[in-house]
């Protein structure tokens, strides 16, 4: 069965941050600290999806989609990050799910997108090894309660852009900006991933993916620096988290690190335990070239001659193509079937966004020319459902298919989902 789904995380939909039992995350911490987010915005509130989740289904079910992507949130679980199950936190989930699959939604849960305990920041985040096993114990609770219901499991969102964003660059939560030395980070989520795998499965899960970020990545030139640049980025956005998954094995990353003295022994048989998916979010292509003075061995020299969205994003329909088409290319028999598991765009505060419409039927008809050329892809999840809290921007980027109202917390359909509902109505399961 072919999925047609939308897409959102849970730090940026449920507000409800103290409520039944839930912990405190990073970017409860984050988005607290002045300067940290647009205008200071958090998620305390964002779209109430705690209290509204029954509305958010019957939106979803007049849409017509057959899936749903969501985020379990780790502190409304283990609100410590270990330790004692959160028996109310796991209820809403419970009831969220049974609620989807009574509307003929599958649910797709993520386990961990971005929202980690404070309290396992405090003994050092994913720069903490042990860190790994615990989010394992983690999956393994939420797998005991649901997966006789859950066919489809997801382990993390885009470990790329946690560790970049948050622990690299120090634009994301925790807040970090310590360059090359992130890179334990990026290790110990994929460790996390591969134990989380054998966990759910081990709890009954049939089916478990991880979803990447990822991105074409094209030199600003032909000259040996902007080609060399364009290679270290792709190694290091693209590939350092595919191809320990997929292949058992990263990249030269010797010009970034002197040892990996972070790996150790079975780690990477660890990480490469089979996938039944690879899931995909794509935005954009990226446009490298040398890198200047600021300490990064790359810089973005940004694509003109395309539209961008609100978010200043260049819209390259066609480069998701190259992306799925280059993915096959490069790993064969090793690549599992793809999920599409965001694609979307911000636009500005209307409900008459064309722009998201123009934007959603460029980036199905790429998708299935990819098909065409033999990806095997299985399903395509708008980013997203609802209008959210946008990380660091705050409410300032409108993403969601439904507008709401902040203030009032009113969901109002844009032209976006109309053309979505009246798309999937011309589409099969098997399409």
């Amino acid at each position: 069965m072919f999925l047609w789904g939308t897409a959102t995380a849970a730090y940026q939909v449920e507000g409800a941050v103290e409520e039944d039992g839930r912990g405190f995350s990073i970017w409860d911490t984050f988005a607290h600290e002045p300067g940290r987010t647009r205008d200071g915005h958090t998620g305390d509130v964002a779209c109430d999806h705690y209290h509204r989740w029954r509305e958010d289904v019957e939106l979803m079910a007049g849409l017509g989609v057959n899936a749903y992507r969501f985020s379990i949130a780790w502190p409304r679980v283990q609100p410590q990050g270990d330790g004692p199950v959160n028996a109310k936190g796991l209820d809403f989930y419970e009831r969220l799910v049974d609620a989807l699959l009574e509307r003929g939604i599958q649910p797709v849960p993520t386990l961990f997108h971005w929202d980690l305990p404070q309290a396992l920041q405090d003994r050092g985040g994913w720069l903490n090894r042990e860190i790994s096993e615990k989010f394992a114990d983690y999956a393994a609770a939420v797998a005991d309660r649901l997966a006789d219901r859950v066919p489809l499991w997801i382990t993390l969102n885009e470990p790329f852009v946690h560790m970049a964003y948050g622990y690299a660059m120090g634009i994301h939560a925790p807040g970090q900006a310590l360059l090359t030395d992130a890179l334990p980070a990026a290790h110990h989520q994929l460790l996390a991933h591969g134990l989380a795998t054998r966990a759910l499965r081990a709890a009954g899960a049939r089916q478990v993916a991880i979803t990447n970020n990822c991105t074409p990545v094209w030199p600003a030139s032909q000259q040996e620096a902007d080609l060399k640049a364009a290679d270290t980025y792709d190694i290091l956005h693209n590939r350092l988290f595919n191809d320990p998954v997929l292949l058992g094995k990263y990249p030269d990353l010797s010009a970034y690190t002197p040892t990996l003295d972070f790996l150790q022994d079975g780690d990477l048989d660890i990480i490469a335990t089979p996938l039944d998916a690879l899931g995909i979010n794509y935005y954009n292509p990226t446009r490298i070239a040398a890198p200047t003075d600021d300490g990064l061995p790359f810089s973005d020299a940004g694509i003109t001659g395309h539209p961008t969205t609100a978010f200043g994003w260049p819209v390259v329909p066609d480069s998701l193509r190259e992306l799925l088409t280059g993915l096959k290319k490069r790993y064969g028999a090793a690549l599992p079937p793809i999920l599409i598991t965001e694609n979307g765009c911000s636009t500005d505060d209307t409900l008459e966004d064309d722009a998201r419409i123009e934007f959603l039927d460029g980036h199905i008809g790429a998708m299935r020319r990819a098909m065409a050329e033999g990806v095997d892809v299985r399903g395509y999840f708008v980013w997203s459902l609802l209008d959210n809290f946008e990380w660091a921007e705050g409410y300032h980027q409108r993403f969601g298919l439904i507008r709401v109202d902040f203030e009032t917390q009113r969901r109002t359909p844009r032209a976006s989902y109309r053309w979505l509902r009246d798309f999937l109505k011309t589409q099969n399961t098997d399409t």
